[in-house]
C-alpha cells in the first residue's frame, strides 16, 4: 500500500502533468512540429490553471465542511481521549539533523492535541504514525511526536504511541491492536478537516467509536480569482487530487 500511495501521490501532482506535456512537446518538435506546439500550448494552459486556487478550494470545501467543528467549550468529559493521526511532522532525516521536532503545514493536528489536553487533562493522547518514506532510516513519526509532546510539557503518562502504520487504514487497524486501548469507548479523532471524511469512515469500519474533531482547515468562503499563485495553487490541487484519489482507492478496496 505504501507503493500504491506513492504512485497516487505522483498522479496527484499537476506539475508532473505539465512536465510530461513539455517533454512530449520537445521530442515531437522536429518530427511533428504542429503536435509539439499544441502540446506546448496545453502545458502552458495547465500551468496557468494551476495558479488559480478558486476551483480546487471550491471542491475541497465540501470535504472540510462535512463534519462541524466542536465548540471550544464542548463537554469532553465522556471521552477516553483523542486519536491523533500522523502527517504533521517533517521526515525523520530532518529531525535527526536539527535535533528538534519540525512541523509542516498540518501542524494543527499537533498543536490542537496539546490544547485539548491542557483544557481537559483527563484526556489520553494516542498518536499513530510510522515511517512514511521509502528506505526511511530515521525515527518513526510517533517517536518524533514524542519529542514534540515532551517539548510542550505533556507528561508521558498520558501518551500512547503507535509506530508501525504507514497509511490511514493502518492507523485505525494497528492502533486498535495496542494493549490497554478500548476502541469501543468514545474517542475524539483529530486530523485535518479535508482528510476527516476518509479517516472517520476508515476508523468506524475498523470498529472504533470516534467523534470527528477536524483541524487544519485550508478553505473559508470563496477564494477570489485574483488570488493567483503558481506555488500555492499547485499545492492546493495536489492536496485535493491526493485526497480524492485516496477516497476512491479506499472505497474500491472496501477500507471505508
Amino acid at each position: 500500500m505504501l507503493l500504491i500511495s506513492k504512485l497516487l501521490n505522483l498522479l496527484a501532482q499537476p506539475l508532473n502533468a505539465v512536465l510530461l506535456l513539455l517533454a512530449l512537446a520537445y521530442f515531437l518538435s522536429r518530427s511533428r512540429p504542429v503536435a509539439g506546439r499544441r502540446l506546448m500550448g496545453a502545458a502552458l494552459l495547465l500551468l496557468t490553471l494551476c495558479g488559480f486556487k478558486t476551483l480546487p478550494d471550491a471542491l475541497l470545501q465540501p470535504l472540510e465542511n462535512r463534519y462541524p467543528e466542536l465548540a471550544a467549550d464542548a463537554d469532553l468529559s465522556g471521552y477516553a481521549g483523542m486519536v491523533v493521526l500522523g502527517g504533521a511532522l517533517e521526515p525523520g532525516r530532518f529531525s535527526q539533523y536539527h535535533q528538534q521536532p519540525l512541523l509542516n503545514a498540518s501542524a494543527e493536528r499537533m498543536t490542537m492535541a496539546v490544547s485539548l489536553w491542557q483544557r481537559h487533562p483527563p484526556l489520553r493522547i494516542v498518536f499513530t504514525g510510522g515511517e512514511g518514506e521509502f528506505f526511511g532510516s530515521g525515527p518513526s513519526e510517533a517517536e518524533r511526536a514524542l519529542q514534540f509532546f515532551d517539548s510542550m510539557g505533556v507528561p508521558r503518562s498520558v501518551l500512547t504511541l503507535e509506530t508501525r502504520s504507514q497509511n490511514t487504514y493502518e492507523n485505525a487497524l494497528f492502533t486498535r491492536a495496542l494493549p490497554g486501548l478500548d476502541a469501543q469507548k468514545p474517542w475524539l479523532l483529530v486530523t485535518s478537516a479535508w482528510h476527516m471524511p476518509r479517516s472517520l469512515a476508515t476508523f468506524q469500519k475498523a470498529g472504533w467509536n470516534v467523534t470527528p474533531y477536524p483541524v487544519d482547515f485550508r478553505t473559508g468562503g470563496i477564494t477570489p480569482l485574483s488570488n493567483f499563485n503558481l506555488g500555492e495553487g499547485a499545492e492546493r490541487w495536489e492536496l485535493l487530487l491526493h485526497e480524492l484519489l485516496g477516497i476512491a482507492a479506499y472505497r474500491l478496496s472496501a477500507r471505508m
